[in-house]
């Protein structure tokens, strides 16, 4: 994955604001979009690669997204499969995935 398309993805994901929506999961996913938000600035600025603490957050991070995002509404649903594929490409970027 380059740094282009990973700044791309982040940069599309920031321009959308937070989807309204109503779902009893919506403090994890908010915090995963914390997470996953912060390692991509991380990266963004200026990191060659992710470290291994960040690529074993991120793969937890895209478990948890996997299994709310079938509870998910058409509202929100887009919101957040582009933040798993900006987990996954930043994932990626480890040398030893």
């Amino acid at each position: 994955m380059s740094h282009h398309t990973i700044a791309s993805l982040w940069e599309e994901h920031s321009r959308e604001g937070w989807p309204r929506f109503s779902s009893p999961n919506e403090g994890q996913l908010m915090t995963l979009d914390t997470v996953i938000g912060g390692c991509a600035v991380f990266y963004l600025d200026g990191q060659a690669e992710m470290d291994s603490q960040r690529i074993a957050i991120l793969q937890d991070c895209i478990v948890d997204l996997d299994n709310l995002l079938d509870d998910l509404t058409e509202d929100s649903l887009g919101y957040f499969q582009r933040l798993r594929r900006l987990a996954a490409a930043l994932v990626q970027l480890h040398p030893e995935t």
